[in-house]
């Protein structure tokens, strides 16, 4: 397989790594950066490799790929991955998919008509965590589930500055804590090795400030991301989502402080409400990030797990994340058997991707499934940003209010469009 990474400093680096184990079956023949600094170091690791600052203009030379990884911003996801699903080139994305709802439509579309294989970057979903959790909660060792809440404890985002130093925000740790609850007057020079006309891309034009680099602090602004809500919900709402066999949200509600016209919350909560899904029960999905946490949790009658996802059945309580899970039985069930391992624990996540398009073969987390994922999330940060109550409708891809219509996609600066 030949393959191209865009992106190739922080996540973008692992996936370097990872193709360099997969030296027999994989070799990188083109690499992408707006960063000539992080450019340079992956062209020492892949001497033969052709190198672009300009993503665009490596699609327009891609008959000698056949993969290619995104680990841009999200704000320019869509951008990366549309043109290679086009090309028909296999194609794996970090999460979240896309920076918000119509983008993901568009990219899920394209991937199921150009009929190739696709990936998420939640590498959870690979590990053997996450799928002795799946295989209880689908086996009914707990019965049907009705009510899962999902709780993470980071807090990046606007808050103010008594909680960000309470909380060890990510600024605070970075020496940028004026800038915790507002935007910059006046921008800085940029560093002489970035590209920064190309790193704003499709978004709206801004002056240069650290507050957007390094990696991850651009995230908390809406222009770039979605805040914590779409970026760990990737993660720990993928658990639930998979388990559960989620798809489309019939409402969702979003709660927390006065939404800030820039900068995404640091504390919020929100609630997805499923139908009947075949022989699953409806169910009520509750997130809750930062200060938030679970009734249950606050009042101590579970474990106070920093991060988890607390499955709530007929038969008991399954408490879950990253690192495992704790089965809770009702009193009155006699007996438990631990259910067959049903879900193959393989390589990593990037690997999988790599074997499955050599041999044609759906991935684990592919774009029909992660991209589900990523509008479900988005969807709560749209229905915060509104103060509304939502009903979604998959078939229009529309709410019924306009307000959060409006947040479901966004105009793209000149000389962009997808």
């Amino acid at each position: 397989m030949n393959v191209a990474c865009i992106a190739v400093g922080g996540r973008g680096g692992s996936h370097l790594g990872e193709v360099k184990k997969m030296s027999e079956i994989a070799q990188m023949v083109a690499l992408c950066d707006v960063n000539s600094r992080s450019l340079d170091a992956a062209a020492a690791q892949f001497p033969g490799a052709r190198t672009y600052k300009d993503f665009r203009e490596l699609h327009t030379k891609m008959d000698d790929i056949d993969a290619v990884f995104v680990a841009t911003t999200e704000h320019t996801h869509a951008f990366a991955i549309l043109p290679a699903l086009r090309a028909k080139k296999h194609v794996y994305c970090e999460k979240p998919l896309t920076r918000d709802v119509h983008e993901c439509r568009m990219v899920m579309e394209e991937a199921r008509r150009a009929d190739v294989i696709t990936q998420m970057g939640t590498q959870m979903h690979s590990a053997p965590a996450y799928h002795r959790t799946v295989e209880l909660i689908q086996s009914g060792a707990i019965g049907q589930v009705r009510e899962v809440h999902t709780w993470v404890s980071r807090a990046w985002g606007m808050q103010s500055r008594s909680e960000a130093e309470a909380n060890g925000d990510l600024f605070v740790k970075a020496g940028l804590l004026d800038y915790i609850d507002k935007m910059p007057v006046n921008g800085m020079p940029v560093p002489p090795e970035l590209d920064w006309d190309l790193w704003i891309g499709p978004a709206p034009m801004r002056p240069y400030h650290d507050i957007y680099l390094p990696g991850p602090r651009w995230y908390r602004y809406w222009s770039f991301a979605n805040g914590t809500m779409s970026d760990l919900g990737s993660h720990s709402n993928d658990l639930p989502f998979w388990a559960l066999k989620l798809d489309h949200p019939l409402t969702v509600e979003g709660y927390g402080a006065p939404p800030h016209p820039e900068i995404a919350p640091a504390n919020m909560r929100a609630i997805w409400t499923y139908g009947q899904r075949g022989d699953l029960a409806p169910v009520t999905h509750h997130w809750y990030q930062g200060s938030e946490k679970p009734k249950i949790w606050t009042e101590g009658k579970i474990p106070q797990w920093k991060d988890g996802s607390l499955f709530i059945g007929e038969r008991g309580m399954v408490i879950a994340n990253y690192g495992g899970h704790l089965l809770l039985l009702d009193d009155k069930v006699q007996e438990f058997k631990r259910p067959a391992k049903t879900i193959e624990d393989g390589p990593s996540h990037q690997q999988q991707f790599i074997e499955c398009a050599r041999a044609g073969k759906k991935a684990p987390c592919d774009f029909s499934y992660s991209g589900l994922l990523t509008i479900a999330n988005h969807l709560g940060g749209v229905a915060y940003r509104s103060g509304k109550k939502i009903t979604w409708d998959p078939v229009t891809g529309k709410t019924d209010d306009a307000g959060a219509n409006a947040l479901l996609q966004r105009e793209y600066r000149a000389g962009w469009k997808l």
